[in-house]
């Protein structure tokens, strides 16, 4: 009988103990285990870090310094509006190639500018040295020209035959003067001596005084 009233009385407990809120080993257990999961799975799992796009920590400040952010490689380069930029390699390569094929356009056109300005200048010297040459040549033909005249001037004079002295046996009727020429008087021939005819040619008309070959000179 005292075995049964024990365990009534250590049942009762368990019961009452239960109504109070408490709780068995094996509740408590599987509880914690629970509460365990609950907080591992609110640990938030790490994000991974995104590979940059572009240089960002780093001044773009030397031309074509190269930054590496694989699977790109980024070169500091000068824009078209004459700023440094980082530019990945293919963007910069396009932009150098453009600039560098300007240049090269501007060289040649340049050149070809200055040699076509060298040639007119050749030109124009050449041109000049040629009219310098011509009016040299004119002024000393010139120059010679008028020395001959000159000189056949002076030469005239000094051979002006002297004042005819005697009559020439060729003619008669009048007196035809010795001379290196002889003219009718009036007529259009320009001595140096002149003879008034008629004239009667008894000889040979040495002064062509005879035009019409009648053996008469200065006639008229």
């Amino acid at each position: 009988m005292f075995k049964v009233f024990a365990i009534v009385t250590s049942t009762a407990a368990a019961l009452s103990l239960a109504a109070c809120g408490g709780a068995s080993p094996t509740t408590s257990q599987a509880g914690a285990t629970q509460s365990a999961s609950t907080s591992a799975s609110a640990t938030p799992t790490p994000t991974p870090t995104p590979t940059p796009t572009a240089p960002k920590s780093v001044s773009c400040v030397t031309e074509n310094t190269t930054e590496s952010y694989p699977p790109k490689v980024f070169i500091c380069t000068k824009s078209d509006a004459g700023t440094l930029v980082w530019m990945e390699r293919s963007e910069s390569k396009k932009v150098t190639d453009a600039r560098a094929a300007a240049a090269a356009a501007k060289a040649a056109a340049d050149k070809a500018a200055a040699d076509k300005a060298a040639a007119d200048k050749a030109a124009a010297d050449k041109a000049a040295a040629d009219q310098a040459a011509a009016d040299a040549a004119a002024a000393q033909a010139a120059a010679a020209q008028a020395a001959q005249a000159a000189a056949a001037q002076a030469a005239a004079k000094q051979a002006a035959p002297a004042a005819p002295s005697g009559c020439d046996p060729n003619y008669a009727w009048a007196c035809v003067p010795i001379a290196s020429d002889v003219d009718c008087a009036g007529g259009k021939g320009n001595g140096p001596a002149y003879v008034r005819g008629p004239v009667k040619v008894i000889g040979t008309d040495i002064y062509g005084l005879d035009n019409d070959g009648d053996g008469i000179g200065c006639e008229k």
